[in-house]
């Protein structure tokens, strides 16, 4: 296994996430006092998402501070699942957020009460400025790592909720029609469902050891294959620790003509593999043309 600790994607994005998080949380004390005040229901939904966006990203933060530990006994490969596990749970979250929303829309909708348009446009409308420049900040780490990647669609939800917030309430003033809070709302938790349902199953497939998506397998078992002295290559998995940090297990048979020394051989794999593949950690076993081992896998 190649030495030394990886560093995650998201721990390179860390100081941009706490700059993001201290916004948030200050915003969000200004919009649930808002909220309160105005009844509005879109912007209350607004306050919501921004309550698990300051829960979301404190957790990916500290996500980040796990996985930066050094390996230990306990934990060979580290803490870096500790980011995927802050993606996974950011997702449900605002899954569970989209779908309380929906329900709030819906007693909403029957029953729309009146609502203080001006006041719940003033606070939408700087939750917006918020949420752009947290996106700002965000998007580059979002394509990098599921943790930001979740990080990033809480802001972007949030983003979302204050648009419809502004348009509710555009609305609501010029026409006095009140059913347009609810419906927005719904809108937006439709629109946030089925991307948060990709960050989910993403964060589901690195925690089942799936191969990432920036790894091709079979392109990286015939360039092992083509390789001179190796006959074959069974026994290949490739998985990830966290996002940038891929880790893969093979077992080489050499070739029967073979004449470099076990240490070349191995050196120009890991070579060849680290250099022409997203993978940081490898482990391979060589084995002799005879030898021959029970159970192997593709």
């Amino acid at each position: 296994m190649s030495k030394g600790h990886a560093v995650s994607a998201s721990s390179k994005n860390k100081g941009r996430l706490k700059l993001v998080l201290t916004f948030t949380f200050l915003y969000l004390i200004a919009e649930v006092i808002g909220g309160l005040l105005t009844g509005s229901l879109a912007l209350l939904a607004d306050a919501g998402h921004m309550l698990t966006d300051v829960g979301g990203l404190a957790f990916a933060l500290i996500a980040i501070m796990l996985a930066e530990r050094p390996a230990s006994p306990e934990r060979t490969y580290g803490y870096y699942r500790a980011e995927i596990l802050a993606a996974l749970a950011n997702a449900v979250i605002l899954i569970g957020i989209s779908l309380y929303i929906l329900y709030e829309a819906y007693q909403r909708f029957l029953d729309p009460p009146a609502v203080e348009s001006k006041a719940m446009l003033l606070v939408a409308t700087v939750g917006l400025v918020v949420n752009l420049a947290g996106m700002y900040i965000l998007r580059k780490g979002s394509k990098e790592s599921l943790n930001m990647k979740g990080a990033y669609f809480e802001v972007l939800s949030d983003m979302l909720t204050s648009i419809g917030v502004i348009v509710a309430g555009i609305i609501m003033w010029t026409t006095g029609w009140y059913y347009a809070d609810p419906i927005l709302s719904a809108g937006i938790g439709l629109f946030i469902l089925p991307r948060t349902w990709i960050l989910l199953k993403e964060a589901v497939g690195v925690l089942l050891e799936g191969t990432p998506s920036d790894v091709n397998i079979d392109e990286l078992r015939t360039s092992m294959k083509a390789m001179q002295g190796v006959e074959e290559v069974h026994d290949l998995h490739v998985w990830s620790l966290t996002s940038g940090v891929n880790a893969m297990s093979a077992h080489v048979v050499l070739a029967a003509d073979n004449k470099a020394s076990y240490d070349e051989l191995l050196s120009r794999i890991n070579q060849a593999i680290t250099s022409n593949f997203k993978i940081s950690h490898t482990t391979i076993q060589l084995e002799s043309s005879g030898y021959k081992e029970k159970g192997t896998h593709l």
